[in-house]
């Protein structure tokens, strides 16, 4: 049996995890896998104590995109049904950010769908990324726009732009499997020209594609490799109308065992915890946790997530402090932030209502009609099921609210 603790004792010396090892950490059972969560706890807490740091979407433009990516909602041909519109104006993206900046966000992520930005673009977003520096000059901007020409990295830095994100997504070998009108080297290139431009590079996973154990390890390996600065993690959500609909690989307890070995491989990486983990990791996302230090906050691009005030009180409850605000307490400021955006949070706890869509819930989140439920969330938000036991009939739940809807955003 692979002793775990040993071979953290280990990488804290300075010596990696090698490649058997990431493969054991994968192959461990349910019963070995809280050993191994120890183990990678203890160098989430060696490298970023309890600090958990809190990120935020905005959607700049969504759908319409040129790509066979099978795994995504906005994929040329998705028969999903995706929120689609063309690119927002810089003032919303601002008020959007904002949203998440309230509830202890200290980067925001700005995101369009497409193959990769126009110069026009880039410019329409460095005008956005300005205007966010001035309103919030301590928040860290993150553009994720696709895969870039020369010299559109370095307006990005110039506008104020301090990372960029271009996930790998899967292993080499396995790329062609999931996209075939752009390649992996694409994508090593984009990397490279954030980089060059002295961009700190986000690039990370989708785990739960078809791929095997072998090839999640490749990936890894080479996430590790580019030498970038965080590794989102997100689990494939099965969207209805992309080739990967129906597809479920994953459990809670795998989720757990591949961010342990992402953290055995690269544990000084930021690790974050990214979409699909309401859906995959479920209960355990507390657990998660002390293997992560970093998660999205309320929706993501197409799907709604859990309310951001279940996140503070997931952090807060675990004994951990949000990366930026430790000296603050999120939960009661965001509790105000709510009521006095109309949010009766007495009721909400009194009624306990089921997650928006699901059966015995409001439905408004998925209509656009509920304010309040756009407003506070609901803890399980981000799936959609009529048995939450039978994990094979689970499926995303459309975002219908924020950016892009006139409906108030999950804040």
């Amino acid at each position: 049996m692979t002793d775990f603790s040993a071979i953290a004792d280990r990488v804290l010396t300075g010596e990696p995890a090698t490649r058997s090892e990431a493969l054991a950490t994968l192959a461990a059972t349910d019963a070995q896998t809280f050993a191994l969560v120890d183990a990678a706890a203890r160098l989430r807490r060696h490298y970023f104590g309890n600090t958990v740091k809190v990120n935020y979407l905005v959607n700049l433009k969504s759908g319409l995109c040129p790509e066979d990516c099978t795994y995504c909602s906005q994929r040329l041909g998705s028969e999903a049904d995706v929120l689609k519109y063309s690119w927002i104006k810089a003032d919303e993206a601002v008020k959007q950010a904002g949203y998440g900046i309230a509830g202890g966000a200290s980067r925001v992520c700005m995101v369009a769908s497409g193959k990769g930005p126009t110069d026009r673009d880039v410019e329409r977003v460095a005008t956005m990324v300005e205007g966010l520096k001035e309103e919030h000059p301590q928040v860290e901007v993150c553009a994720c726009l696709g895969i870039l020409k020369d010299g559109q990295a370095d307006r990005l830095k110039q506008a104020g732009v301090d990372a960029y994100n271009h996930n790998l997504n899967t292993s080499e070998d396995h790329y062609a499997d999931i996209c075939t009108t752009h390649t992996y080297a694409d994508r090593l290139a984009t990397v490279d020209k954030a980089q060059s431009a002295g961009l700190s590079a986000c690039s990370g996973l989708i785990v739960g594609m078809k791929e095997t154990d072998e090839q999640l390890v490749d990936a890894i390996f080479a996430l590790r490799d580019l030498g970038g600065d965080s590794i989102p993690v997100n689990f494939l959500m099965p969207f209805e109308g992309t080739p990967l609909a129906g597809t479920w690989e994953l459990t809670p307890m795998r989720c757990l065992r591949i961010l342990a070995a992402v953290r055995l491989v690269a544990p000084e990486k930021e690790l974050r915890m990214a979409g699909g983990r309401e859906m995959h990791l479920r209960s355990l996302q507390p657990l998660a946790l002390h293997v992560v230090n970093s998660l999205f906050l309320g929706d993501y691009l197409t799907s709604t997530g859990q309310s951001a005030l279940d996140d503070l009180r997931m952090i807060r409850d675990g004994g951990f402090v949000v990366f930026g605000a430790e000296n603050r307490d999120l939960v009661a400021e965001h509790e105000e932030y709510l009521r006095a955006h109309g949010v009766d949070l007495a009721q909400e706890t009194a009624t306990a209502p089921a997650p928006c869509g699901a059966s015995g819930g409001c439905g408004g989140c998925s209509s656009g009609a509920c304010g309040t439920h756009a407003l506070a969330g609901e803890a399980g938000a981000g799936v959609r099921s009529a048995n939450l036991r039978a994990p094979q009939v689970v499926v995303p739940e459309i975002r219908r609210r924020g950016v892009g809807t006139g409906t108030a955003p999950n804040f």
